[in-house]
């Protein structure tokens, strides 16, 4: 009589999930948690309906950067998370949307394709290759470059930002009586573009500035000749440090 009931209570044991030694609901936490991170996207892609597509663009980037573990689905990498800044995604309300918008125009219409345009966090950059303005080797702007000069001087002249023009050479060293090294050379050239708008073009000393760089500031690498020409340059910055704009 007394034994019966001690082996009932020895049959008698934790539940299944306690024998198992494991917590069968982590998956649903991991299921929770994505589905919390989509109702996020899908809450803040609505509150984005209103705004540019620029912006849009630029937060579906981040997102996806955010949310995949791996690129590609081959490594784990770091990444910035958002995607670098371009003429594409400037928002259309600042003042550098319109400025690099009139730019475009007035130099599609002068027929200017040897210029290339691209934004920096300091303004938007005009760049022309040395060939376009100067012989090798000299600061001296060739015939040839005064209307190219002209309907660049018409363009700033439809804006009110300042001007920064800064002259880039490769790393061929140069020593000359007049240029001993790229530093005088650089800096001559750019002077030579600023001389062209101050005193022909008459576009207000204020708004003008100068710099030479050498061969510190190579946007390629000096290991070929096209390399070396995409580095001999002078850049025509419009500064974004001007709060009101461009004039049509």
């Amino acid at each position: 009589m007394n034994k019966q009931p001690q082996q009932t209570r020895l049959q008698q044991g934790p539940p299944a999930e306690g024998r198992s030694g494991h917590d069968q609901s982590g998956w649903q936490i991991v299921y929770t948690g994505f589905i919390l991170i989509m109702l996020t996207f899908f809450i803040m892609l609505s509150s984005f309906s209103s705004l540019e597509q620029s912006k849009i663009t630029q937060f579906a980037h981040a997102f996806s950067n955010a949310v995949n573990i791996f690129t590609g689905g081959l490594n784990l990498s770091d990444g910035s998370t958002l995607l670098p800044r371009s003429v594409e995604m400037v928002h259309k309300e600042q003042n550098l949307s319109k400025l690099i918008q009139d730019i475009t125009r007035y130099a599609s219409s002068a027929g200017l394709d040897q210029i290339e345009l691209s934004l920096t966090d300091y303004g938007v950059v005009m760049t022309l290759p040395d060939t376009a303005l100067f012989a090798s080797g000299v600061a001296q702007v060739t015939p040839s470059a005064l209307p190219v000069l002209k309907e660049i001087a018409t363009i700033i002249k439809k804006t009110s930002c300042p001007i920064r023009i800064e002259g880039h050479t490769d790393d061929r060293p140069i020593a000359t009586k007049r240029y001993p090294s790229n530093w005088e050379l650089s800096t001559a050239r750019a002077v030579s573009v600023l001389r062209y708008f101050l005193h022909t073009a008459k576009i207000p000393s204020p708004r003008l500035a100068a710099a030479g760089f050498g061969e510190y500031h190579p946007v390629a690498a000096n290991d070929s000749a096209e390399h070396r020409a995409r580095n001999r340059r002078v850049e025509i910055i419009f500064c974004a440090d001007d709060e009101s704009g461009g004039d049509e």
